[in-house]
């Protein structure tokens, strides 16, 4: 049987999904597989348009439980949250109760197939949002009205928070909190004593740069995402799956075939 990898699994939304495009010069999941090239394989399995819902509907298709020939799970990195925080509206079906969210966090990071794996978990707070670009492009995309509201958005990043604060052994990942104090550090006129950036009342300020369409992530953005947990990962060149060239036991024999 061949040797596998452990795996680092990134599961999410488009967010994740995103983190394999190169833009700039820079991707994420190339800069993170780097990091742990011969250690790890980076598996992408971010889903375009899923909420918690439909994440924990797919898990089982998803993920497998740990046996022969399957790869253990080292890392687990969660990101969902975007789609669920959705308005519900005619033109969109993707909301899902900030309650019911939190359930379905809980479902997938407790899910018999995950825990079976024992990975590390990191539970990734959904990004800021700039409604103010969210509004312009859904009216321009023929949505009554913004399909996502800064405040609501805000509101599953806290949910986020609690849910990795309430099960033990899940390290909270703040990329909402990274993306806007960064965002606000590079906004000469922001007043904190005023709206939020990103909020209709506001200015979108650096959002501008790191959420070019209001909710994605721009390559700054993915770099400030890697940073944030590239700590995490282990990148013990000792850990090899295989050894090094030079230490591998295919040398022995070689010599003894010399002498």
């Amino acid at each position: 049987m061949a040797t596998s990898y452990p795996q680092i699994i990134l599961f999410g939304d488009s967010i994740l999904q995103g983190a394999i495009e190169l833009s700039d010069g820079f991707s994420f999941q190339a800069a993170l597989q780097s990091k742990v090239n011969r250690r790890y394989d980076v598996i992408n399995r971010g889903l375009s348009g899923y909420n918690t819902s439909n994440a924990l509907a797919v898990l089982p298709k998803v993920f497998s439980p740990p046996g022969p020939g399957v790869p253990k799970i080292e890392y687990l990195f969660i990101l969902l949250g975007a789609n669920d925080a959705c308005i519900q509206l005619p033109t969109n079906h993707q909301h899902v109760p900030l309650d019911k969210y939190k359930t379905n966090l809980k479902q997938i990071i407790t899910h018999p197939t995950i825990t079976a794996h024992k990975p590390k978990i990191f539970l990734i707070t959904p990004p800021p949002l700039d409604q103010i670009r969210i509004t312009e492009l859904d009216l321009a995309s023929g949505h009554p009205s913004a399909t996502r509201h800064a405040k609501i958005s805000a509101s599953y990043s806290e949910a986020a928070r609690q849910v990795a604060a309430e099960i033990p052994g899940v390290t909270l990942v703040d990329l909402w909190k990274a993306l806007m104090d960064t965002a606000i550090r590079k906004t000469p006129a922001f007043d904190p004593k005023g709206p939020p950036l990103g909020y209709p009342e506001g200015q979108r300020g650096y959002l501008e740069h790191l959420l070019p369409d209001g909710l994605h992530l721009s390559s700054e953005s993915y770099r400030i995402f890697y940073d944030l947990v590239s700590s995490f990962v282990d990148s013990n060149d000792e850990a090899r799956v295989f050894p090094d060239w030079r230490q591998a036991p295919w040398l022995e024999e070689d010599a003894h075939l010399k002498g």
